[in-house]
């Protein structure tokens, strides 16, 4: 079975530049309302978006504004996202059309004892940039080795890799993350001081993603047991 590709620092597309530990926030990035919550530090911000599948990518093409959920994986100091080459979105974004990339993380509902009072703790993303087209195969390979490990790390090295086809029919973009800034919502409920008497149940109910038991495809050979990161998911 081949090896997966090693990460090698010395690869500049991959890895880039050190970003510095704290953002400063742009005018576009600045969390204005409920500002306590704005997270402008990289090693937090990046916490969210490797526990995260899925993103939203938003762009403006032909006066129309569209947004894409679509998967995602950080490598370094930049986000990639993929798809068909035939894809409407990524032919427009890789001319170079502005991005918006979002993450959103929900972690509880907030059950307070007034109805306007209710909430949600949750951590959020924003990124902004030009994504780049990426169509150094080696480059390519690293993304795809990126997204594999990230939903389940092992799985690269146990499945067929791409071949040179199935590369050239993926298209793959790249948004450095230059500016970003993260919103987070945690702790208790926060009602008006004249609600706390009232006789109404109030608290958190946490969220988090579970895997229920894998299901064997019907032409998977009976003898092959079930690899460990499917039994044993966790997020």
């Amino acid at each position: 079975m081949p090896r997966a590709p090693a990460i090698n620092p010395a690869l500049g597309f991959i890895h880039g530049v050190h970003m510095p530990d704290s953002l400063a926030p742009t005018e576009r990035t600045r969390v204005v309302r409920e500002p306590q919550r704005a997270v402008y530090d990289r090693a937090e911000i990046y916490k969210i978006l490797d526990e995260a599948f899925v993103c939203h990518v938003g762009f403006t093409s032909d006066s129309q504004t569209y947004v894409i959920p679509t998967m995602f994986a950080r490598v370094g100091d930049s986000v990639y996202f993929h798809g068909s080459a035939a894809s409407r979105m990524l032919r427009n974004l890789a001319s170079g059309l502005p991005v918006c990339i979002t993450v959103t993380l929900a972690d509880g509902f907030v059950l307070a004892r007034s109805v306007f009072n209710h909430s949600m703790n949750y951590r959020s993303v924003v990124a902004l940039g030009t994504a780049q087209f990426v169509d150094v195969p080696a480059e390519k390979l690293e993304a795809l080795h990126a997204f594999t490990e990230k939903i389940l790390p092992g799985r690269w090295n146990d499945a067929r890799q791409p071949n040179e086809k199935e590369l050239k029919a993926t298209s793959l973009l790249k948004l450095p993350l230059t500016e970003i800034s993260a919103k987070v919502r945690s702790g208790p409920v926060e009602d008006d001081a004249g609600d706390y008497s009232l006789p109404v149940w109030a608290g958190i109910v946490p969220l988090r993603l579970v895997a229920d038991t894998p299901i064997r495809d019907e032409r998977c050979d009976p003898a092959l047991s079930v690899p460990h990161y499917a039994t044993n998911f966790r997020r």
